[in-house]
């Protein structure tokens, strides 16, 4: 281990090789005698057992609907979906589970603010202030609601170090927005944005913010109420669950102002022919029959994380992406984005000179590297930096050094290809 890898010894620590055992996927071979070395996790993150075997469970011995029904397995299949739902409460904060909604994933949780508060709260010229490194995510549902009712968008500039630049948003602030919302943790760039200071000068301007938790609810502790955020947004499938579930945490006041996002079945509370009454919360915002195999899963994941510690999770990716990135350096011809090692998760997206990410994406995959190629749902940020794409590493719990050298060799072969 690099000495720019050691661990402080009063820093949680993680037991990697008990963890890979976990995860089934990580057992295999791509092709015959190639292992599998996952550094996708910022796309979606790799499921251990625990989860799988909680749906299976699940499936085999509880399905049922929940809610309306009093038999045996559909009082079972609730209790395992609303403690799903309380785990979550507990995880970000200890907020009540009453301000937790269940979405489909981080992107539909910022498209129901911007439908359902934003429709009822924005009017033409009202200003929202977005940032420069946002995911499509969190632009597309503010330019729809901006070209239907005229608001003005205004965005935090990147600096070329990769980090928001706080002076500009204090002037920004000047407009008197109405809402800021940003990605807690930059998907591209890696960057942890200072949460806390954005939120509370927001706060002081009298706008409600809305944070973008996708890339960090999964990989370092988040709480919530310290934070003071009005709308939290983060996905299951990130963070060691399964797909189809998302998280939308909006403070109760709020929650109890805004009018539903979708209507039919179980966010009601009456129905007439003419009219209607909505459920109380936080089922007014969830029609239909939910993903309730997905809401078990996702409970399963909370309970593994839980039982590894968030704390260590942070502390493994901050020594894996330092260790990543001084290897990184080596290689003639990389160019890594984003801030120093000081504000930055486990993400690292580069650039090969003279090479296309898709071809170093598929030349490091013919070694068993699975990385992401492309603008990664940020095309504004790539376009601020001059480039179309970047080829993305991004880490999670279970990776190891080993993982990161494995990619250095993959660099190699590219370098031996193209020259």
């Amino acid at each position: 281990m690099t000495e720019t890898s050691k661990q402080d010894p009063s820093t949680p620590q993680l037991d990697t090789a008990k963890v890979r055992a976990d995860f089934p996927v990580l057992q295999r071979e791509v092709r015959s005698g190639v292992p599998l070395v996952y550094l996708d996790s910022a796309a979606t993150s790799q499921k251990p057992v625990q989860v799988i075997q909680a749906m299976d469970d699940y499936y085999r011995k509880h399905n049922a609907n929940i809610h309306r029904g009093i038999h045996t397995l559909a009082e079972e299949a609730t209790a395992s979906y609303e403690g799903a739902r309380q785990k979550v409460a507990d995880f970000i904060g200890g907020v009540k589970a009453r301000e937790v909604v269940f979405t489909r994933n981080t992107t539909e949780s910022i498209n129901l603010v911007a439908y359902s508060w934003g429709r009822k709260n924005l009017k033409a010229g009202d200003v929202v202030i977005l940032t420069e490194m946002e995911h499509h995510s969190n632009l597309v549902p503010w330019q729809m609601l901006a070209a239907e009712i005229g608001l003005q968008l205004e965005f935090i500039p990147v600096t070329k170090e990769g980090l928001l630049d706080l002076d500009a948003y204090r002037q920004l602030l000047e407009l008197n927005p109405k809402l800021i919302a940003f990605m807690h943790m930059s998907n591209v760039l890696g960057t942890i944005n200072p949460a806390k200071e954005i939120i509370s000068l927001a706060h002081a301007a009298g706008a409600l913010v809305l944070v973008d938790g996708a890339q960090s609810v999964p990989h370092f502790p988040v709480d919530v109420k310290d934070l003071d955020a009005d709308f939290l947004a983060f996905s299951s499938h990130k963070m060691c669950g399964p797909t189809g579930l998302g998280v939308l945490y909006a403070k109760e006041a709020l929650l109890e102002a805004m009018p539903p996002f979708l209507g039919g079945g179980d966010m009601i509370k009456r129905v007439q022919l003419r009219s209607f009454a909505a459920n109380d919360l936080p089922h007014k915002f969830e029609a239909g029959t939910p993903s309730i195999a997905e809401g078990v899963g996702m409970g399963a994941a909370i309970d593994y994380l839980n039982s590894v510690g968030m704390e260590a999770v942070y502390a493994h990716e901050k020594q894996i992406i330092a260790y990543a990135l001084e290897r990184l350096e080596e290689v003639p011809g990389v160019w890594v984005f984003g801030p120093e090692l000081e504000h930055k998760g486990g993400v690292a997206s580069f650039t090969f000179e003279g090479v296309h990410p898709h071809d170093v994406a598929q030349i490091v995959d013919e070694l068993g590297v699975a990385v992401r190629a492309g603008h990664h749902c940020a095309m504004p940020l790539h376009e601020k930096f001059d480039i179309p794409a970047t080829a993305r590493a991004s880490f999670y719990l279970y990776n190891t050094e080993a993982d990161v050298d494995q990619l250095i060799e993959g660099l190699y072969r590219v370098k031996e290809i193209f020259g």
